[in-house]
């Protein structure tokens, strides 16, 4: 089963799929967002070029494990998902992920300004490969 991972932004989305065995999640260009309808769009072609059959979107519960307006805006978007797509949409707790992955790359070295091209595509491939861990492989 190929999983599209998503990490939500309002401004930028990383964009993550998993390999046909659900082991692996290897990130995909960031989405600059545009418009909704070309939002939609490219997300679509994401959808049928790797064949996705389930969409996993990062959920930013607080540390308290309480939701905050940025889970509003999820949940706003993971609508719209559902209004436009037929694929079962999984919220998966983002624990940090775009911290830990600032933290990734600048151990790995890389400088700022090409930290800010990758942070989001490392995030998300984080919340999938997240998501993938917990099912080990049984979808």
């Amino acid at each position: 089963m190929r999983i599209l991972g998503l990490d939500y932004g309002e401004k930028r989305m990383g964009v993550a799929v998993c390999d046909e065995l659900g082991l692996t999640a290897q990130g995909l260009p960031t989405l600059i967002r545009k418009t909704k309808k070309q939002d939609l769009e490219t997300l679509q072609k994401l959808i049928d070029t790797y064949n996705i059959e389930k969409i996993v979107i990062g959920y930013p519960v607080r540390l308290d494990g309480t939701e905050g307006i940025q889970c509003d805006k999820v949940n706003r978007f993971c609508e719209i998902l559902a209004e436009n797509f037929s694929l079962p949409i999984v919220k998966w707790s983002e624990e940090l992920s775009t911290k830990e992955a600032e933290e990734i790359l600048i151990n790995s070295g890389v400088r700022w300004r090409k930290r800010k091209d990758k942070i989001d595509k490392l995030a998300a491939c984080l919340i999938l490969q997240g998501y993938l861990d917990s099912i080990g492989g049984k979808e």
